[in-house]
């Protein structure tokens, strides 16, 4: 049994720690939604979806991560944009021998969270396919379960790096390790601006996007942009039709909304800078035109002007 805190334990982290518990670990969740506390306290924690339906209960569940102490993993699972709250928050559960995980969407957040945490212990993961939401306090649901890949962030010891990525694997997750964390990062962020931006502007499920032309049009070409300046970079995708994996993927979860969506939707400011808008940002350093996410950048942030 491993010692295990998800620092943001929303909709992703809930499915992390509901099947984690459910395999007998010893599972802290830390969330910033004090309804989603009461609510696990009160009756545990509810994951429905692709794993099953299951109720379990957690070691803990709380706003903060005082009392926790050191655990043997990790995982930070907040917003990109709350990744250095996050990370600084998380200081007092890292010892000598913890694994830290980040994985959020977009690029940035390992870089974030090195600045105040350890660089030989962190570890860096990329899940996709999973379409997870909460709908109701202490409730989280996922459509799928595709994606969960493992790289070094820093020199990890390989024991502590393989013990990290065992935890996942006995939890139910069909790990996948990356020698090339850079590779992996963006393989999954090809998909995120197709469907994230996308959603937010339309409203649209993922299942919806691929198959409205004029909504997919606009992801295409998204994706399109993010391959584009990924090959300037000097990122190796390893596929022969990016934008094949990308539709591929996103059929798999067709009633999935983007996290994107489901915080436009609950009012919420969502992660475009770090997705489409990390594109717009990137390809103007690199003179690659990206006029499409410029434009859906531009239209969610008119959007979430008027939260």
């Amino acid at each position: 049994m491993a010692k295990v805190a998800i620092v943001g334990c929303g909709a992703m982290g809930s499915v992390y720690a509901g099947l984690m518990a459910s395999a007998g670990h010893e599972v802290h969740g830390i969330t910033l939604w004090p309804d989603h506390v009461a609510a696990i306290r009160a009756k545990g924690l509810h994951v429905t979806g692709k794993s099953g339906d299951r109720t379990v209960a957690l070691a803990s569940v709380s706003t903060t991560t005082d009392g926790i102490g050191h655990c043997d993993l990790v995982i930070i699972s907040t917003k990109a944009f709350d990744v250095l709250a996050a990370a600084t928050a998380a200081l007092p559960l890292v010892g000598p021998r913890t694994v830290i995980q980040t994985i959020q969407n977009g690029v940035g957040s390992p870089e974030r969270a090195a600045q105040v945490l350890p660089v030989d212990q962190m570890v860096v993961g990329v899940v996709g396919g999973y379409g997870a939401s909460v709908p109701e306090p202490g409730h989280a649901h996922h459509n799928g379960l595709e994606v969960t890949w493992f790289g070094k962030y820093g020199n990890v010891a390989n024991d502590l790096f393989e013990g990290a990525a065992d935890i996942w694997r006995g939890s139910g997750f069909d790990v996948k390790i990356h020698d090339d964390v850079k590779s992996m990062v963006w393989q999954k962020l090809i998909m995120n601006v197709a469907y994230s931006g996308t959603s937010c502007v339309t409203g649209l499920t993922i299942g919806q996007i691929i198959d409205n032309p004029h909504a997919w049009s606009v992801a295409r070409a998204c994706s399109e942009e993010a391959v584009a300046v990924s090959k300037a970079m000097g990122v190796v995708l390893g596929f022969d039709d990016p934008i094949a994996h990308v539709k591929n993927l996103g059929g798999k979860i067709p009633n999935a909304k983007p996290s994107m969506l489901l915080d436009s939707q609950a009012g919420r400011y969502g992660e475009i800078d770090a997705i489409n808008g990390a594109i717009s940002r990137l390809g103007a350093e690199l003179n690659v035109p990206t006029p499409v996410n410029d434009v859906v950048v531009a239209l969610v942030r008119a959007k979430e002007s008027l939260l």
